[in-house]
């Protein structure tokens, strides 16, 4: 059986808190010229990370599974602010 992982994550559900992301880029300089592998890009699961043609990594916190991939991953730069989102805000998993 083959699992289809863009159908298993669309049936989680998530609660934006707009204006007040929970993940940010400090600074994203350091993405287009000192990261030279933005393994961002690839690490996370939601595709949250977005390698540009201009060598710019965008960031939509939009749907993110709040694992702290990213966080891990960029631990050589420290170049991900991440926290968990407010209370009632974020990933809303659906079991079953």
């Amino acid at each position: 059986m083959n699992v289809n992982v863009e159908e298993k994550l669309f049936q989680n559900r998530y609660k934006v808190d707009h204006g007040r992301p929970h993940i940010s880029i400090v600074d994203p300089s350091v993405c287009a010229s000192e990261c030279r592998t933005q393994q961002c890009t690839r690490v996370c699961p939601a595709s949250c990370y977005k390698a540009e043609g201009n060598g710019n990594v965008s960031l939509i916190t939009d749907g993110c599974l709040e694992c702290g991939s990213c966080r891990i991953i960029c631990d050589d730069f420290r170049n991900v602010e991440w926290e968990y989102p407010r209370g009632g805000y974020g990933i809303l998993f659906k079991f079953g």
